[in-house]
């Protein structure tokens, strides 16, 4: 999510309770069309496993839509608190949830209920924004929500949690009554400071397993944790296949050797167009894993190189059946992947000259056309990973 300047990035981690099976906390991300904006939201269920699991989903789904349609604050809590169950002694619903609504420019709007509250962390130090007061009446309930507008700033961080966080350590000596909010955030404050550029991801992943020590490894409630980190960009260029007209391979040469940020060519023939006109040598690197893919490659001053059509196949496979949590492969894709999921804003620069190598009639449907593959490729950093896409025809 990124504006001229600066890229709001995001990471979650969450931990299951000991020996529960699913989380009973969701987390979900949604980015709204064409509107510049995604949408964020943080439930716990109560107690724990599948019913607490099915609760929040439920809950989760329904803030995102109602927020989608622009329904009034008030308004969304009463009706989520109308359709969720209310457990009958300590008459509460079964569901808790934060929802931030993030324009690209850093404008955050946020909504609480019942969570425990978001930390905001600015020049080093935690912020507390005004947050209005807003009592919700639904049936025998009275319920109470908060809302926030926050204006994000570069190298500021909002980071959510659930109470799986701020109760860690509860009962133990060190932390009789729970880490808590205050424990939560110097230490959040703590891992900044040793690491100034630290990831959304890795700031979650930290808090995730601090709390899981505190609880001495076995989670003692659902644990979830997600930050959104403003920073400047981070942005890659990926060349694929030459350009219609052979005039143009210098052009193509002077965009990927110009480019302010990580170079990827895949494709043998783009490899040796800009090979020739850098004049420089292609070296072929067979220490990786080739079982399914040829060997990644090298050029002076661009960083990866590899075969074509096949490794963007199997770029597009994994990006449609895994998600950012999972392994990456140990071969030509894998490399493509670790550079695209860590930048922000993928340029793809795909030309338009038919290879006679790749119509054989034998190969996928799909391994035919360059250019779709790219487009599947576009649209599922789009809406999948969040990423700002790209795509240049030459």
């Amino acid at each position: 999510m990124t504006n001229n300047n600066n890229y709001i990035e995001t990471g979650f981690s969450q931990i299951n309770k000991n020996k529960q099976r699913v989380n009973g906390d969701t987390i979900q991300f949604k980015k709204v069309g064409s509107e510049k904006r995604f949408l964020f939201v943080l439930s716990d269920g109560l107690g724990s496993g599948i019913f607490a699991n099915v609760l929040s989903n439920l809950t989760a789904s329904m803030a995102l839509n109602y927020r989608l349609r622009n329904e009034p604050v008030s308004r969304t809590a009463r009706n989520i608190i109308n359709i969720l169950p209310v457990d009958g002694k300590r008459k509460i619903s079964y569901s808790t949830f934060t929802l931030a609504d993030v324009d690209y420019d850093g404008e955050v709007n946020i909504i609480e209920l019942d969570n425990p509250s978001f930390i905001l962390i600015r020049n080093g130090k935690r912020i507390f924004p005004e947050k209005t007061k807003i009592d919700v009446k639904a049936g025998e309930l009275d319920r109470t929500v908060f809302a926030a507008r926050i204006q994000l700033f570069s190298e500021e961080r909002i980071i959510f949690f659930s109470d799986g966080v701020t109760q860690s350590g509860i009962g133990s000596p060190e932390y009789p009554i729970g880490w808590g909010e205050k424990g939560v955030c110097d230490y959040i404050i703590s891992q900044i400071e040793g690491n100034k550029t630290i990831s959304a991801k890795e700031l979650s992943d930290n808090i995730i397993s601090a709390s899981l020590q505190k609880d001495g490894y076995k989670a003692k409630d659902d644990i979830s944790c997600a930050v959104l980190y403003m920073r400047k960009p981070r942005k890659s260029i990926i060349c694929s296949g030459p350009p219609y007209e052979k005039e143009k391979d210098e052009y193509l040469t002077s965009l990927i050797c110009g480019y302010d940020g990580k170079k990827i060519i895949c494709g043998g023939t783009t490899a040796n167009i800009v090979s020739r006109i850098m004049n420089k040598e292609i070296v072929i690197d067979m220490t990786g894993d080739t079982n399914e893919l040829p060997p990644v490659s090298s050029i002076e001053g661009i960083d990866l190189v590899t075969e074509g059509i096949l490794t963007l196949a199997k770029v597009s496979e994994f990006l449609e059946n895994k998600s950012i949590t999972d392994s990456l492969p140990a071969d030509a894709a894998g490399n493509v992947l670790s550079i695209i999921l860590n930048s922000d804003i993928i340029d793809f620069v795909v030309g338009t000259r038919i290879n006679n190598a790749h119509q054989d009639p034998n190969l996928p449907e799909e391994l035919e056309i360059r250019r779709n593959i790219i487009k599947k490729i576009a649209g599922l950093l789009e809406e999948k990973f969040l990423k700002k896409v790209s795509i240049k025809y030459i």
